[in-house]
């Protein structure tokens, strides 16, 4: 694979994770009579659902059940892991990821945590995203040297219960992207580096229907808010993939043996909407003679905007869109926003607690990246061994074949409930 500038490899990551092959810089994304307008940022990778578990419940899991791999969704969940499973646990998780694309695309995610009492908890985590090896040329086809591009971020958590039924949790993540490894012809490029923090809350109530234990939850977690990152010493800082997640679920216990757990979620980044700019009579860019920047025709700048400035104003800063005509739609700005939000549903039925099996569904809307897919997968418990694997169908065909076809997910959850003495559970429950 023979890549010429830093952008185009990022972006081999951006159009299999939101399946689009239109999907193009936030200067050319603005197609089909200005209807499409996929919203791009910077290291895509932490949005990559990295367990098997929510993978093959619709990618999502800010309102289920909490697990090892609860950080990556939901900070606050941690302290509601039932101390029966003990006082600690890890999971490892691995993804090939794009395989219809590139073969050797992969991510890796591992997570641990720690229950320092019925009210607190700790927890880190490891995301490792590896590009498989790329050979770099300049603007001749001349071979400059080989490289793999990785990026990786490095997370520490703290949960806390602050009611009986109320959770909070806060992360703090650190990130690290290299894409080129210095070998572009111009040497201007360098890896990029970042910190981000994630803001969550969980509710979690006891209830009965129909005289059947069951649970209420709730989830809501606004993740990556963090500084810009950039991966040149004169290039543009990208935003993260700030994002809310906000989700709810049931979990009815119907017997001794059987079990079900759903959830819905509605996912929306908290980024700048690419605007629309003008163009002449030929198609091209009007660039303004005074910023050197493109002429908006509708729409906001995002590269004027900060952090905090970008998340408000994602909820009204859409240019909405034109009629078969050419003519702007009225109300199209409000109904760009709404579109601009990720529907998932998804379904868990265990049997003994033993077994599980699993299914949802994820949408996404056609102009803001097409991604619709069925999700299947399975679980087994064995003592203190948990093992998950998630399929992936996409069934949006309208572009061709999707990159996201057969997408495998693998999980390997260990307690620690094995080592530590009988009455520790009880201690922490108690406490």
């Amino acid at each position: 694979m023979a890549v010429q500038k830093l952008f185009p490899l990022s972006l081999i990551v951006f159009t299999g994770f939101f399946a689009s092959k239109t999907a193009t810089a936030q200067l050319s994304t603005n197609k089909i009579l200005g209807q499409l307008n996929t919203i791009t940022t910077a290291v895509p990778f932490l949005m990559i659902s990295p367990d098997a578990r929510a993978g093959a419940m619709g990618d999502q899991g800010v309102a289920s059940t909490a697990d090892a791999n609860s950080m990556h969704w939901n900070p606050s969940k941690l302290v509601f892991i039932d101390p029966k499973m003990g006082k600690s646990g890890f999971s490892v998780n691995y993804t090939p990821w794009l395989r219809q694309l590139v073969p050797d695309i992969s991510l890796s995610y591992l997570s641990f945590y720690y229950l320092k009492d019925s009210r607190q908890a700790f927890g880190a985590s490891l995301r490792y995203f590896s590009l498989g090896d790329i050979t770099f040329t300049d603007n001749f086809g001349t071979n400059i040297g080989t490289f793999n591009p990785n990026e990786f971020s490095l997370d520490g958590t703290y949960s806390r219960k602050l009611g009986e039924h109320f959770s909070t949790g806060v992360s703090l993540r650190y990130i690290y992207s290299n894409l080129t490894g210095g070998l572009d012809q111009y040497g201007q490029s360098k890896a990029g580096n970042a910190v981000a923090g994630d803001l969550s809350f969980y509710y979690n109530k006891p209830t009965t229907i129909q005289e059947k234990k069951a649970n209420w939850m709730l989830g809501l977690n606004v993740s990556n808010l963090g500084n810009k990152i950039s991966y040149s010493a004169s290039g543009e800082r990208n935003f993260l993939p700030c994002n809310m997640r906000l989700g709810g679920g049931i979990d009815i216990n119907f017997d001794e043996y059987n079990r079900l757990v759903a959830t819905v979620e509605l996912t929306k980044l908290l980024v700048p909407t690419n605007p629309v700019y003008k163009k002449d009579g030929n198609g091209a860019l009007i660039i303004d003679s005074i910023t050197q920047r493109p002429v908006i025709d509708r729409g906001e700048d995002p590269f004027t905007k900060g952090v905090i400035e970008g998340v408000f104003s994602s909820f009204t800063d859409a240019p909405g869109y034109l009629n078969d005509q050419g003519q702007f739609v009225d109300g199209s700005v409000l109904r760009e926003e709404l579109r601009e939000i990720n529907q998932s549903i998804g379904l868990e039925y265990w049997y003994a607690n033993q077994f599980a099996i699993r299914g949802g569904f994820f949408n996404e809307h056609p102009t803001k990246g097409a991604r619709q897919y069925f999700t299947f997968g399975a679980g087994l418990k064995y003592n203190v061994f948990k093992i998950d694997f998630a399929y992936l169908v996409p069934t949006n065909r309208q572009l061709g074949r999707s990159p996201l076809q057969n997408t495998l997910r693998f999980s390997l959850s260990f307690d620690m409930s094995a080592f530590q003495s009988p009455d520790a559970s009880k201690k922490i429950e108690n406490q």
